[in-house]
């Protein structure tokens, strides 16, 4: 196996927070103590609403299956690193600093045309052709099939930073989410007292900069804010601000007969459930499971349709909530919630990433839809009103203003 990877590791990434359903796949990979050595303890997630009095914290101990208590908040320039040099070490032949330009496809697999960042040029005949390269899409640009998401339209700026005040005792690694009224912010505590800050808007938010900076427009986000900007009252910035556009895509399809898109490189919707690691990781396992299929037998065609099920399965079950999160409704049903026919333990496990294994919380689900949207039908002009106000944020408008200074 050869792994292409254009960056040298360690590098900067967002997507810190990950799930109690990447743990298990941690011990399974061998590299569950390194997590440990890195990570800060994530026991819970909380919500802020500048609508409520109160602020929600959910426990991952209290999901339907108690055995996946917490996560980690992890720095994806370590984290990253783990987890090449660990498949490094497994036999993997990994070439940092080298990026895939082309793929020539053929009956008998494909031709990987690359250079090197010191410009050699090389290529590798392969059997199969794996795109991890998440928002690069690289399968999917060349083939074309990369699309905006029709119901979703949001982009991200972000930053780190060091002083900002957390919560107390074990409480202290849990993420925090903060609606405000363009969006929403993430707060990831991680070791080192470091805290990853992102604000998640609108397109037509991102066009107010104007001639700010993204410093400048970044800082009077966070004021709108002010439960977060309690938080980070005398906290230090630590690095450049930066900014990713439009994040929700779907291309049209995750493989091909020699060929598979995994994770961000097939599909990405929004960050506030953290989900987009476990996807992706979760995506490498069933994605190793049909190649090694394929290969013995290139006739089992089942390998790869069990592939795209899994596939689709996961963004499925993450977007309907994250279509509605901002809804004044379902803000109501994170901020009081009950567990009437476990509902509660039910959406524990969605925050905890259980949808692929057999916790049986697809009943309780269905009954969290049901009474959605009965409140929906019960407060006909507050879902008018929430319905006509997403469709008004997620228009699209030109390309929104995200790019350095």
């Amino acid at each position: 196996m050869v792994l292409l990877e254009k960056a040298r590791h360690p590098r900067f990434h967002i997507g810190e927070s990950l799930l109690p359903a990447n743990l298990p796949l941690f011990e399974r990979l061998g590299v569950a103590d390194e997590v440990r050595a890195i990570g800060m303890e994530k026991w819970g997630a909380e919500f802020v609403s500048p609508y409520h009095e109160h602020k929600q914290a959910f426990q991952f101990a209290e999901a339907w299956n108690k055995a996946m208590p917490h996560a980690y908040q992890v720095k994806r320039a370590e984290f990253d690193t783990v987890l090449i040099r660990n498949a490094a070490r497994k036999g993997v032949e990994v070439h940092e600093g080298c990026k895939a330009r082309a793929v020539d496809f053929g009956a008998d697999g494909a031709l990987v045309h690359a250079v090197h960042d010191d410009g050699r040029e090389v290529a590798w005949q392969a059997r199969f052709v794996v795109d991890a390269s998440g928002r690069d899409t690289f399968l999917a640009n060349r083939f074309q099939i990369k699309h905006r998401n029709p119901r979703h339209n949001s982009s991200a700026v972000y930053g780190h930073f060091a002083g900002a005040r957390r919560n107390e005792g074990r409480a202290e690694g849990n993420i925090t989410i903060f609606w405000f009224e363009h969006g929403w912010f993430w707060f990831i505590p991680m070791q080192g007292g470091v805290t990853s800050v992102g604000m998640v808007t609108w397109p037509y938010y991102m066009k107010t900069r104007g001639q700010r900076s993204l410093q400048q427009f970044f800082a009077d986000g966070i004021e709108r804010c002010p439960a977060l900007a309690e938080r980070l009252r005398g906290a230090e910035l630590v690095n450049e601000i930066e900014a990713t556009g439009n994040f929700s895509y779907v291309s049209e399809r995750n493989h091909g007969p020699n060929y598979l898109l995994l994770g961000d490189a097939y599909a990405f919707i929004d960050p506030v459930f953290s989900s987009g690691v476990w996807l992706a990781m979760n995506s490498g396992v069933i994605g190793a499971e049909a190649i090694d299929t394929c290969l013995k037998n290139p006739a089992a065609a089942a390998a790869l349709k069990r592939f795209d099920r899994l596939m689709k399965h996961g963004p499925k079950e993450f977007s309907w909530f994250i279509y509605r999160v901002t809804n004044p409704i379902m803000r109501d049903f994170f901020m009081g919630p009950k567990n009437i026919f476990r509902v509660k333990e039910a959406l524990l496990s969605v925050l905890a990433g259980d949808i692929f294994g057999k916790t049986p919380i697809w009943n309780s689900l269905r009954m969290f839809k049901l009474f959605y949207y009965t409140a929906n039908v019960l407060q006909p002009r507050r879902a008018y009103q929430g319905w006509k106000r997403r469709r008004f944020n997620i228009r699209r408008v030109d390309d929104p203003a995200v790019g350095a200074g």
